[in-house]
């Protein structure tokens, strides 16, 4: 028993438990922020364009009947077609979508802020088999041929 759980201490704080235990919380965190942008940001302005904000309430009585709302019609135990859920869960899926897109594009613009560009390598290619390699390759990493100071053609 002893060993089950210091092999249990050992599997948990190895970096791939702790690791995940970070992400699912971060991950939480991120998932108000996104929700906050597509309830409160991209929503409204959805409502703007559509007139409606709320359209789970969009259904069809499958006995034939007419009732004001969903849960009335679920209430006496009728049967629904409840497409108004599928479209605002669909809304909700592109917006979420959207929402995700803007903000890792934000952050992938900030973090190449400061980034230097790499320096451009001379390339050349090798006389043997003509692939381009390193200036500085003594061996060629395409057909491994040991270059030797005069076997690099220039482009």
């Amino acid at each position: 028993m002893m060993k089950f759980f210091g092999e249990f201490k050992t599997f948990m704080l190895r970096g791939n438990a702790l690791d995940l235990a970070v992400g699912v919380i971060i991950g939480a965190a991120f998932s108000a922020i996104v929700n906050s942008i597509v309830n409160d940001l991209l929503m409204p302005l959805l409502s703007l364009i559509t007139g409606k904000q709320d359209y789970s309430n969009l259904f069809i009585a499958l006995n034939g009947q007419k009732y004001a709302t969903l849960a009335e019609a679920q209430k006496l135990g009728v049967s629904t077609f409840n497409y108004g859920s599928f479209i605002t869960a669909l809304i909700n899926f592109l917006l979420v979508g959207i929402g995700v897109f803007i903000i890792i594009k934000f952050i992938n613009k900030i973090s190449n802020f400061n980034k230097k560009p790499e320096p451009k390598k001379e390339l050349f290619r090798c006389a043997y088999c003509l692939s381009e390699i390193d200036k500085a390759a003594t061996r060629c990493p395409h057909c491994t041929s040991v270059l030797a100071e005069g076997d690099i053609v220039v482009q």
